[in-house]
C-alpha cells in the first residue's frame, strides 16, 4: 500500500525501556508503534531504552504495524547518539520531539543516512511559526508525518485546555493545512484521559472532524476509539463505492447528478482514498 493510504488510525506510543510493554504491542490492534526514547523514560534509563528500541527493531515480530521511534531532542546530550545508533537500524521512521527548524530536519537526515522516513512532533511556539518552511523541505528530508504536540504546546501558551480544546485549534488547524499543503500525513496529540471511552471517542472524533488522519495514544484502551473514529465506517465506505459507481465510464465528466445533488472529480477522487483506506485496514485483518 501507499503512503497516501497507508492507516495511521492509533499511533502508540510506549516506553522502550518496558520489555513488556514491547512485547504486548506486537498484539495490539494499532496501526503504528512509537518506541520512546524520550519523555517516557527516565534520564539514567536512556542507554539501556536504547539499547532496548534497537533489539526490538531487530527483533521484529510487530506484523504490518509501522514501527516507529522517537529519539530524544537535538540539543540534548542524548539525541545525536539516538540518531547515529539507529543509523542503518530497519526502523521505519524516526520520530523527532520539538522540530523547530528544517536544519533539524536536515541534520537528523545526514546522521540517518537515506534510511528511515523522519517524522516530526510540533510541540512548541517557534514549531508552529516555522511549518511553511518544514513542510517545504518534506521532500528533500523525506519528512512524512507531522504530530501535534498538545501537551508540551499547551504549556508553552500558557493555556488552560478543556474538553474542547479550544485555545489548542488555531495551532491544531495550522499543522493539518502545513501537512496538505505539503502532501504529507497529520497526527493529533494525545489525550491523557485513559478510563473514560466517550471522552476518548469524542476528542478522536473532533480530531478527525479538523483533518487528522489518525491520533497519537499513550495507552492501549484509547486504541479502539481511535480506529473507529479514524477508519471510515460502513456507511461511508457504501457511500464511496456508489459515488464510484456513478462515475464509472464517465470520467471525463467534471460533475455528474447522484441521488438529487451534485458531485465533481474531486469527491470522486476522496471517495477512491476512502476505498483505498478501507481495503488497506481490511488487509490488515
Amino acid at each position: 500500500m501507499s503512503d497516501v493510504v497507508r492507516p495511521r488510525r492509533s499511533a502508540l506510543f510506549l516506553p522502550a525501556s518496558n520489555a513488556r510493554a514491547i512485547e504486548k504491542a506486537r498484539t495490539l490492534p494499532c496501526d503504528v508503534v512509537i518506541l520512546d526514547l524520550e519523555d517516557a523514560v527516565a534520564p539514567a534509563q536512556k542507554q539501556a531504552a536504547r539499547d532496548a528500541a534497537l533489539a526490538a527493531v531487530r527483533a521484529g515480530g510487530f506484523g504490518t504495524r509501522e514501527l516507529v521511534v522517537r529519539v530524544n531532542a537535538a540539543d540534548t546530550p542524548c539525541g545525536a547518539e539516538d540518531l547515529a545508533a539507529l543509523r542503518g537500524s530497519a526502523v521505519e521512521a524516526v520520530l523527532l520531539p520539538k522540530l523547530a527548524d528544517v536544519a533539524t530536519l536536515t541534520a537528523a537526515r545526514t546522521a540517518l543516512g537515506a534510511g528511515p522516513a523522519l517524522w516530526g512532533m510540533i510541540e512548541t511556539c517557534a514549531g508552529v511559526l516555522a511549518l511553511r518552511e518544514i513542510v517545504a523541505a518534506a521532500d528533500k528530508t523525506g519528512l512524512a508525518v507531522l504530530v501535534a504536540g498538545t501537551n508540551d504546546l499547551a504549556r508553552e501558551l500558557r493555556c488552560h485546555v478543556g474538553a474542547d480544546r479550544a485555545p489548542l485549534l488555531p495551532a491544531l488547524a495550522q499543522i493539518v493545512l502545513a501537512a496538505r499543503a505539503g502532501g504529507i500525513v497529520a497526527l493529533d496529540g494525545v489525550i491523557n484521559t485513559l478510563d473514560d471511552q466517550v471522552a476518548i471517542a469524542a476528542e478522536c472524533a473532533q480530531g478527525r472532524d479538523w483533518g487528522f488522519d489518525g491520533k497519537t495514544l499513550i495507552h492501549p484502551a484509547q486504541i479502539a476509539g481511535a480506529n473507529a473514529a479514524f477508519g471510515p465506517s460502513v456507511a461511508a465506505v457504501a457511500a464511496a463505492r456508489a459515488l464510484a459507481a456513478a462515475f464509472d465510464g464517465r470520467e471525463d465528466e467534471g460533475a455528474i447528478r447522484i441521488d438529487g445533488r451534485m458531485v465533481e472529480r474531486l469527491h470522486l477522487e476522496e471517495a477512491r482514498r476512502t476505498l483505498a483506506l478501507a481495503a488497506a485496514i481490511a488487509a490488515r485483518g
